[in-house]
């Protein structure tokens, strides 16, 4: 079976510049909402830009949140970006209090304006590595740049889930995170030249393992 990487569709994605670095990469890709095609996919992509609410809504609408359930419990490779990473967690205080997908244990939470320079973050910030060897940072120096858009952060329950951090204002918080076959950036990998390249391209070589 070919090779394919799953970008969930559920309408609350930068999906197309997310597929047009994965063709340029070799790594093809396929923007679905289809459970089976996702299931079948050697590795899955959980993007978002918008609202936490909105987006639990969809994934449920589009009977999503068992598939992603399904691909966890078989050990499939799962990268959550931005907003696919806050959806990982158990509960955000975005617009209201929501559940989340619970797969990582925590909570999203809003920067407080007076720790920051301002709301949302926008732009290149560092990232400090905290387990060189995790197979997405391979060959990606500590603290290189990244680009970032949000106004919400997680807070892991589990320490030992925080694969990177980040510093903005006097906040400091999760950027990267890893628990088993599950990882996710906060920042957009995917607009973060040639590191973010890299990063894609670890997942990848992981993937096709």
């Amino acid at each position: 079976m070919p090779f394919n990487i799953a970008i969930i569709d559920y309408e609350m994605g930068n999906l197309k510049s997310i597929y047009k670095l994965f063709r340029y990469l070799e790594g093809k890709s396929t923007i679905t909402s289809d459970p089976k095609n996702i299931k079948d996919a050697d590795g899955v992509i959980l993007p978002g830009v918008g609202a936490f609410g909105d987006a639990m809504k969809h994934l449920n609408e589009k009977n999503l949140i068992t598939t992603i359930e399904d691909i966890v419990k078989e050990k499939k490779p799962l990268f959550g970006i931005c907003l696919g990473l806050h959806l990982l967690f158990s509960q955000s205080s975005e617009m209201g209090k929501h559940k989340g997908l619970d797969m990582v244990k925590g909570r999203v939470i809003s920067f407080d304006k007076k720790k920051v320079d301002k709301i949302p973050q926008i732009g290149w910030n560092n990232v400090q590595i905290l387990d060189e060897n995790h197979f997405l940072v391979k060959e990606i120096p500590n603290n290189a740049y990244f680009y970032f858009v949000h106004s919400f952060y997680a807070i892991p329950k589990e320490k030992e889930t925080i694969l990177g951090k980040t510093n903005y204002g006097e906040t400091e918080f999760c950027s990267i995170v890893c628990k088993d076959n599950i990882i996710a950036t906060q920042f957009h990998p995917e607009k973060s030249g040639k590191y973010g390249i890299k990063m894609y391209q670890n997942f990848i070589h992981y993937c096709r393992k």
